[in-house]
């Protein structure tokens, strides 16, 4: 995470209104509800993940075996049961 200087990016008023209650110690800001964003939504892993679990449904549907999902795709038989049995 980078630092900012807040005399860079705040108004002066509301820099001294900080002041008030916090110098020369390191605060941190969250951002927004409407900011946030869902894990893997940035590096692309959730639809990574997603496209997997679909495709381990499909074949489970077709009549591929737990066991030999499991080992394809290197996740514990509980973990493909999971998938396969969750809507």
């Amino acid at each position: 995470m980078a630092y900012v200087k807040a005399a860079a990016v705040l108004p002066e008023k509301l820099l001294s209104e900080i002041q008030k209650y916090v110098q020369g110690e390191t605060i941190y800001i969250p951002k927004t509800e409407s900011a946030h964003k869902k894990w893997g939504a940035r590096s692309g892993a959730r639809k990574l993940i997603d496209d997997r679990n679909t495709a381990i449904k499909r074949a489970f549907k077709n009549g591929e075996t737990i066991e030999h999902l499991a080992a394809e795709h290197h996740l514990s038989i509980e973990t493909v049961k999971k998938i396969v049995y969750t809507k």
